[in-house]
């Protein structure tokens, strides 16, 4: 009821002073009180009368769902939140965990969010997203992937991580398995675990490049499998799946009718030839199975403006429309124009896209050479995204003066944060204990200052062995 207060405890046995007025004793339950008794109500002073009056305290249940409780929090971000820590008390940290471009947003992008705003388009749009936005999307699927899709088979979200768990939530019931290959990206067992299905995470080796075999694939698959995620270019490994084991993939999953795929293509720009992208959708008889998300946060270093979509069968898209308008309905109308200005940068992103590319293979090489030069580490050479993985787990089972043993890729990055002031992400958060996660998203400066902490770090670990 309107100005009602309701109580936590289980009854009042004596009557509240409110100002000059008197509220008589309640019954046990809900209390409430007639807006005349709330003016200049003062809740701090009726919590002390009713302290002084024995008032029965109610314990709050402060439990949280069984869905909540199963979800793991995420490692990247923890990391990340703890070296800015230590950066804002001012230690000298060079973050590499996180996954954002260093490059600010090109102008004509940025400047047509401005202009957003300066012409007052700053209210709610469709929920679905602007049909000049989805409409700049189909034409981009169309000359770019060799998809065709209409606007009402669009739906723009707020960040491509939002399209994913919306899919995710859309087609799987609960007992549904979500078949995943490892090393994946962090968020995507957890998503599976909030739409209460079972991930089932799928190993791969750094000698095939961590890209799934197909026959690992189909030994794994039940009537109860209903997703298969794949992201290609990767993260954290950085592999793309070329075309011919994408053919292998989709023969596999055209024998299984309730099997969907999900193809996370945020990084497909960021690709180093000769390795190209192919879209899984574009596979023959994959169209239809197939969910396709992508965004703007990647390649035109975009990851403020929140802004992903979804492109698949309209049946799913309408779907994941459905839960959004009950969500978070639409994406900010401002990110919406920018997003068109981005898709009208020309085929791939034309001139501002091949630059940011560039810069990112110069400093992978620089990684590659520089880690490929210390003694038992392994490392698969990233073809595309902005990572490299790692393997590290020669140096476990180190004892490091002052901080105790490396057992593990959590405890090594403990170990290089407090020592050498740089923050990497474990491998286990990826499915993949052996390796750690370096994002070569910072200036190539930047990187050269990290490799020289990081030799240091791990020269202490191992002395005498070459570095």
């Amino acid at each position: 009821m309107a100005n009602s207060l309701h109580s936590s405890t289980s009854f009042i046995s004596n009557p509240v002073n409110f100002g000059h007025s008197k509220i008589p004793a309640q019954i046990p339950g809900s209390v409430s009180f007639p807006s005349r008794y709330l003016h200049n109500f003062n809740l701090n002073k009726v919590l002390r009368v009713m302290a002084c009056s024995g008032v029965e305290e109610v314990q709050v249940d402060v439990s949280l769902s069984p869905r909540v409780n199963a979800v793991k929090p995420s490692k990247t971000v923890a990391i990340t939140d703890q070296a800015t820590a230590l950066a804002q008390a001012g230690v000298s940290v060079i973050r590499l965990a996180a996954g954002e471009p260093d490059f600010d947003t090109p102008v004509l992008i940025a400047e047509a969010g401005i202009n957003a705003i300066r012409e007052g388009f700053t209210r709610y749009t469709p929920n679905a997203g602007t049909l000049e936005l989805r409409s700049a999307i189909c034409h981009k699927l169309k000359e770019e992937n060799g998809l065709s899709y209409t606007p009402d088979q669009i739906l723009v979200s707020n960040g491509a991580k939002q399209s994913i768990l919306q899919a995710v939530l859309a087609v799987c019931s609960p007992g549904d398995e979500v078949i995943i290959p490892a090393p994946f990206w962090v968020s995507y067992p957890e998503m599976a675990r909030i739409a209460d299905a079972t991930p089932v995470i799928l190993p791969t080796r750094i000698s095939e490049n961590f890209l799934l075999d197909p026959k690992v694939l189909e030994s794994k698959l039940t009537e109860k499998s209903r997703l298969l995620i794949l992201c290609s270019p990767s993260n954290p490994t950085g592999s793309v799946y070329p075309k011919n084991l994408l053919d292998e993939i989709a023969r596999i999953v055209a024998k299984h009718p309730r099997l969907l795929v999900l193809s996370d293509e945020i990084y497909e720009h960021i690709i180093y030839a000769p390795a190209t992208h192919t879209s899984f959708a574009s596979l023959p008889g994959m169209w239809e199975r197939t969910l396709t998300v992508n965004g703007f946060s990647k390649a035109f270093a975009m990851t403020g403006w929140r802004l992903g979509y979804i492109a698949g069968p309209k049946h799913f898209v309408a779907a994941c429309n459905k839960i959004q308008s009950q969500f978070t309905s639409g994406a900010s109308s401002i990110s919406q124009k920018a997003g068109v200005a981005a898709l009208g940068l020309g085929y791939a992103g034309g001139e501002v896209v091949s630059k940011m590319v560039k810069a990112f293979r110069e400093r992978r090489d620089f990684l590659v050479k520089s880690f490929g030069e210390l003694e038992g580490v392994k490392m698969s050479e990233p073809q595309g995204a902005f990572y490299l993985f790692i393997d590290f787990s020669t140096y476990y089972g180190s004892e490091a003066e002052g901080f105790g043993k490396i057992e593990n890729s959590e405890s090594l990055c403990r170990y290089l944060l407090d020592k050498a002031q740089v923050a990497l992400v474990p491998g286990d958060a990826f499915g993949d204990d052996t390796c750690i996660r370096i994002s070569y998203a910072a200036s190539l400066t930047t990187l050269q200052a990290a490799v020289e902490r990081i030799k240091k770090g791990l020269l202490t670990l191992r002395p005498g062995v070459p570095v």
